[in-house]
């Protein structure tokens, strides 16, 4: 299991959002890239980008910061947050981003799912997001009648490279992560499965290890408020792997 440091951008600064509110925003950084170095430096693999305006309006509004971001660091990044046409899928790829996360799209437009993964095999995720085991969308302000298990396992028939799982009730309140809920969706697949929402300690780093097969786990507010040691986080999956 890889630890995987978030970068959530508002209005080109890296913020935090509280149980995904916009207007419950902590900035952290006005300079991005700054802080892609940071995690790159305390051993990061892989950085997990959103672009929240874009997730909000369905517009992406934080290329520049994106590209900043490409430009400071060697390891990979995924970028999520309002991708909802092929148009915007290759732009971020060709700006060099490695991994395309797919949100709402993939309730609305899932032949766009299969269409993208398909031309890009391996490069396309599908991100769900959970509130009382129902997908929601559109930034998290609508909460479908779709299980979020049945979205996943049609992820997976639709060819993609994996979900990104996150709990809404537990993202950003630091109250730890749905450790019941997560291993049941990595049980029910045979692809992938990344965590996150609610991490806020090494020993919820240590309890999500403990699921057979989870491929990695995201963390945000925990690494900014300083309530978990990146560096220590990543030691301690690779001492458990």
């Amino acid at each position: 299991m890889i630890v995987i440091p978030a970068i959530d951008l508002k209005e080109g600064k890296c913020v935090r959002l509280l149980q995904g509110r916009m207007d419950d925003a902590t900035v952290y950084s006005d300079n991005p890239a700054e802080t892609a170095r940071r995690w790159e430096a305390e051993g990061a693999e892989l950085l997990h980008i959103v672009d929240l305006d874009g997730a909000f309006t369905g517009s992406q509004k934080n290329l520049d910061g994106i590209k900043e971001i490409r430009e400071a660091v060697k390891i990979d990044i995924e970028v999520g947050g309002g991708i909802r046409d092929m148009n915007r899928i290759e732009q971020l790829l060709s700006l060099g981003v490695n991994r395309i996360i797919l949100g709402t799209v993939a309730v609305e437009k899932p032949e766009l799912v299969k269409e993208a993964s398909k031309k890009y095999p391996g490069k396309i995720l599908v991100g769900i997001d959970a509130k009382n085991g129902f997908a929601a969308t559109k930034g998290w302000v609508e909460v479908t009648q779709i299980k979020a298990k049945e979205l996943a396992l049609k992820t997976q028939e639709y060819g993609a490279a994996g979900i990104i799982y996150t709990d809404i009730s537990k993202d950003g309140m630091l109250t730890g992560p749905n450790i019941e809920a997560t291993r049941e969706m990595v049980e029910s697949l045979n692809m992938p499965v990344i965590a996150s929402g609610g991490v806020s300690s090494i020993d919820d780093i240590k309890r999500l290890s403990g699921i057979k097969g989870l491929w990695g786990v995201i963390t945000g507010k925990a690494i900014y408020s300083g309530a978990l040691n990146l560096k220590e986080a990543i030691r301690i999956t690779k001492d458990v792997s």
